[in-house]
């Protein structure tokens, strides 16, 4: 059981720690010290979610209905896309919006929105979490204790990167470095939703 807990932590570690949509909100979130905690147990009891429905065979059911896969795409490219045009402006609007203590606060209900938005219609989060885990998952002698270190990894990535967030506010304090941060979520956000357009 632990060396299947060991596989699942090192495998789920591996695709979550990569850039993307979600660890961009997270890191953002984290830098704003706005509803982090609310957030980091939104995407970690997501994946959670997710990668039990990989092991408990939800994958071979998307497998069976690729136009679901493909309907998932385009919803998931639109609101990458759209999130990619708000990052640039605020990178193209500093004064206004790069320091997150001169933003309003957002509510947490329009904060948990966003963070759900952001997982499910991702079409990887389903790729990658539901039918690679999922499938590898089912190699282990304990799929489920696989599923407990894929979890962890997930739970340990965000708490650190949301509580982390805050020991780089000073290196943050100034417009110039959240204009590059925002213009690079824009670019990470706007490159996923073109490659998800391409692959519809």
């Amino acid at each position: 059981m632990l060396s299947s807990a060991i596989a699942g932590f090192v495998a789920s570690a591996v695709l979550i720690i990569a850039i993307g949509a979600q660890n961009a909100f997270v890191l953002r979130q984290g830098l704003r010290r706005e509803h982090v905690l609310p957030v980091v147990l939104t995407c970690a009891l997501s994946d959670l979610a997710l990668i039990s429905a990989g092991i408990a065979g939800l994958g071979a059911v998307l497998t069976a209905q690729p136009t679901l896969i493909t309907a998932i795409r385009w919803a998931g490219a639109a609101f990458l896309i759209g999130y990619a045009v708000l990052a640039a402006r605020r990178a193209l609007r500093p004064q206004a919006a790069l320091d997150p203590a001169a933003q309003a606060p957002t509510t947490l209900r329009a904060t948990l929105l966003t963070c759900l938005a952001l997982t499910y219609l991702n079409p990887h989060v389903y790729l990658d979490t539901v039918l690679l885990l999922g499938s590898v998952a089912q190699q282990h002698a304990s799929r489920w204790a696989f599923g407990l270190g894929a979890a962890a990894a997930s739970l340990s990535w965000f708490f650190a990167l949301g509580v982390g967030a805050r020991r780089l506010a000073p290196l943050l304090a100034r417009p110039a470095a959240w204009r590059i941060l925002d213009g690079s979520i824009a670019l990470v956000m706007a490159a996923l939703g073109v490659m998800l357009v391409v692959q519809a």
